[in-house]
């Protein structure tokens, strides 16, 4: 006999999936609601079977991911769980390993180094979608962090946060989706994506909610217009991969020092220098936007007029950068030097995508003399900014997901700083209730965080701020 504490979750569910199934437009099918009620998280003993297939699973998308030489290994588990949503998703925390064969021989066994030092054993946090009746899994997300770097109490907050998984009012989970949909004008084209779709967002609640549990600062982090995305959907549509490869870096000279310390605070959106926010749209062009604002400062501080300049340029006709599939800053002041200077956004006008280049030399509205890179000391950054105008940065973009508002300060573990994968234009820093920031302005349009900007700690070195800051040079 069914009692009515039973059946009455059941019958919300799918009364809720007939009224999302109508706001959807879609088919409305009972007997297949969209979005089950999830199941409490199970703890995994290391032997079970449907853990060990994962776990071989993420080790090969790591491994095919990574620039490393050798192949590595899961040393350790740290713990694990499976929760029942519409098939099985599991989240991992593990410790993987340096073996002693290099990728190139894939062999079937392979052993760790006896030597500790050569291990470079790093903490993972994986989360793997699997369906195993259609022969499908899906990594949803994967953070890695180096062993030596993480601090006592920052290894055992991410073992508490690994085995502690709420679970959620299915009934607010589904009012979320629909207010999300509604707000950013989502429309799926079938039932099917749309059950997706709410899967992926579904878990990017969660992560969300473990950046807000976890971060040091003041930042909300919830439901955003990426929310329907998967982390390499975002990754690939809006990030810059080409960043973190650091050998197609091209050197710049040293920029001279700031002349004096740093003033309390600085934002030169104050002064003028910096023009509205931007929208690269689903195109991995930030590298673009970050050089042509720094220029835009620039031009403005030598010559005193604020110009809107052309990504679209460099888009096009930057020979040597990748388009929507990223670029360097150090290359694109290059470009911007062989080609004699950028148009105006009027005059080549942006479209998010690559066309042949139409680059005429006498539209050109400002020009550059060469490039410079900074100190990667946060308070030589800082001097150097106040001084001599916005600075061209990169970090890593992973919480910039999930940010709605504040100061942001992740765990390294979720913004390791040799990762970094989007440029952005830094634009001043202060403090706001004790808490010092880098002002950043993004180009993700004004509906991202603060109109358009985000926040990020400094001081600390977060999510790599420091590691890739340059600017053009105007005589």
């Amino acid at each position: 006999m069914v009692t009515g504490s039973r059946c009455c979750p059941l019958i919300r569910w799918l009364a809720l999936a007939a009224v999302l199934g109508s706001v959807l437009g879609l088919r409305d099918d009972l007997d297949r609601p969209v979005f089950p009620p999830p199941g409490t998280p199970i703890h995994l003993h290391e032997s079970d079977p449907g853990l060990k297939k994962v776990l071989a699973f993420a080790e090969e998308r790591y491994n095919r991911g990574s620039n490393a030489m050798h192949l590595r290994k899961v040393s350790r588990i740290i713990s694990a769980t499976k929760q029942l949503v519409k098939g099985f998703r599991y989240t991992i925390t593990v410790e993987l390993s340096n073996t002693q064969c290099k990728k190139s021989y894939m062999l079937r066994t392979c052993d760790f180094y006896p030597e500790s030092e050569k291990l470079k054993t790093e903490v993972c946090l994986f989360e793997v979608w699997d369906i195993p009746w259609q022969g499908t899994s899906t990594l949803l997300k994967q953070k890695c962090q180096p062993k030596a770097e993480l601090k006592k109490e920052e290894t055992t907050n991410v073992e508490k946060l690994s085995n502690s998984q709420p679970v959620e009012d299915p009934v607010e989970l589904l009012s979320q989706f629909k207010e999300f949909m509604v707000k950013y004008n989502k429309v799926y084209s079938s039932q099917e994506e749309a059950d997706r779709r709410l899967l992926i967002f579904h878990e990017n609640v969660k992560t969300a909610e473990n950046l807000q549990f976890l971060d040091q600062g003041s930042a909300e982090y919830g439901v955003t217009k990426f929310s329907d995305l998967t982390v390499d959907e975002f990754r690939s549509t809006y990030l810059n991969p080409l960043l973190k490869q650091w050998t197609l870096y091209r050197p710049m000279k040293p920029a001279p020092p700031a002349q004096g310390p740093a003033p309390a605070s600085w934002d030169w959106r104050d002064h003028g220098a910096v023009s509205p926010v931007k929208n690269q749209g689903m195109c991995g062009s930030c590298w673009a936007f970050s050089v042509t604002g720094n220029i835009e400062g620039q031009w403005f501080l030598k010559n005193g007029t604020l110009l809107s300049l052309s990504e679209q340029e460099l888009v096009d006709c930057d020979g040597v950068d990748q388009a929507c599939r990223g670029g360097l800053p150090s290359n694109a002041y290059e470009a911007i030097e062989k080609l004699g200077g950028l148009e105006t956004e009027t005059d080549y006008t942006y479209t998010g995508h690559k066309q042949r280049c139409d680059f005429t030399s006498r539209k050109v509205a400002a020009y550059i003399n060469g490039s410079v890179e900074l100190s990667k000391d946060e308070k030589e950054i800082a001097a150097w900014l106040a001084e001599n105008g916005p600075i061209s940065v990169a970090l890593n973009a992973f919480a910039m997901q999930f940010y709605r508002k504040g100061v942001s300060h992740p765990l390294k573990i979720f913004c390791n700083p040799w990762m970094i994968d989007h440029a952005v234009l830094m634009v001043g820093y202060g403090e706001r209730n004790g808490i010092p920031y880098w002002a950043i302005k993004n180009s993700w349009g004004e509906d991202y965080g603060e109109q358009g900007y985000y926040y990020l700690y400094r001081g600390s070195n977060a999510c790599g701020i420091n590691q890739m800051c340059s600017s053009a040079v105007v005589n």
